[in-house]
C-alpha cells in the first residue's frame, strides 16, 4: 500500500513509451502523482519497485507496480474509458493489439537503428529507414479510408503507435514531410495538435526526493 490515494508515475517527457502511458492516464481522467526524471539519474525508489529500470513505472495506491507502457494504458482505460479507446469504430481490441505488436516487433528495431545508428555496429541508417518504411506504408494504407487507424475517432492503437512515428519523423523531418505517405502525415499532425498530447507534454521540473507532490492528468 502507498500513503497517497493517487497512482505514482515515474516518467520521462520525451520517451515514447512514457508518452503513450501518460496519454492513456490523461484521457481516463486519472489524477497521478507524476515524477519526472532524467534517465542518467534514476530515483532509488523507482529502482526498488521495478528492476527493469525503464520508464514508465506506475505504482497504484494498493502497491501494484505496472512497468510496461501498454499495460499502463490498458490499466488506465480499464478503470475509465470515456473516449472508448478500447472499443474502436472498426475492428476490435485484438486487432489493435496485433497492430501495436507489429509496431514494436517490425518497426521499432529499424527506428532505433535509423535514429541511433552510431549505437549499432555496421548499421546503414538509410537502409534502416527503408526497412522501417514497410510499416509506415501499412499505416498509410490503413488511413486511406478513415482519419484514424480504426475509424473516425482515435483509439488505443493510434495513441500507442503515434509516439514512435513522431520519433521517426523527427529524425529527418524534411525527408518525412516529402515522403509518399500523405495519410500518415495528416494523422501524425492531428495527433501532435491534439489536446491530450499537448497536455501530457507539459514540461515539469525533474523530481527530487523531498519535493512536494506534482499532480497531473
Amino acid at each position: 500500500m502507498t500513503e497517497s490515494p493517487y497512482p505514482l508515475l515515474y516518467t520521462f517527457r520525451r520517451c515514447p513509451y512514457a508518452m503513450r502511458a501518460r496519454m492513456a492516464l490523461s484521457v481516463s481522467g486519472r489524477t497521478c502523482e507524476v515524477r519526472e526524471l532524467v534517465l542518467r539519474d534514476k530515483p532509488a525508489h523507482m529502482l526498488e519497485i521495478s528492476t527493469k529500470a525503464t520508464v514508465p513505472v506506475l505504482q497504484t495506491p494498493d502497491g501494484t507496480v505496472i512497468d510496461e507502457s501498454l499495460d499502463v494504458m490498458l490499466w488506465a482505460l480499464g478503470q475509465n474509458d470515456p473516449a472508448q479507446w478500447l472499443a474502436p469504430e472498426r475492428g476490435d481490441l485484438a486487432a489493435m493489439l496485433a497492430l501495436i505488436a507489429a509496431c514494436e516487433e517490425q518497426f521499432k528495431p529499424h527506428l532505433d537503428r535509423y535514429k541511433y545508428a552510431n549505437r549499432f555496429d555496421a548499421t546503414d541508417p538509410l537502409e534502416q529507414r527503408t526497412l522501417a518504411e514497410k510499416f509506415l506504408a501499412r499505416l498509410d494504407s490503413q488511413l486511406l479510408e478513415t482519419p484514424y487507424l480504426y475509424g473516425c475517432r482515435p483509439a488505443l492503437a493510434d495513441t500507442a503507435i503515434a509516439p514512435f512515428v513522431r520519433q521517426f519523423a523527427n529524425t529527418d523531418r524534411a525527408w518525412f514531410d516529402q515522403s509518399p505517405y500523405p495519410n500518415l502525415q495528416r494523422w501524425l499532425g492531428e495527433f501532435l495538435q491534439s489536446e491530450t498530447f499537448t497536455t501530457v507534454m507539459e514540461k515539469l521540473p525533474v523530481w527530487q526526493p523531498g519535493d512536494a507532490p506534482t499532480h497531473r492528468f
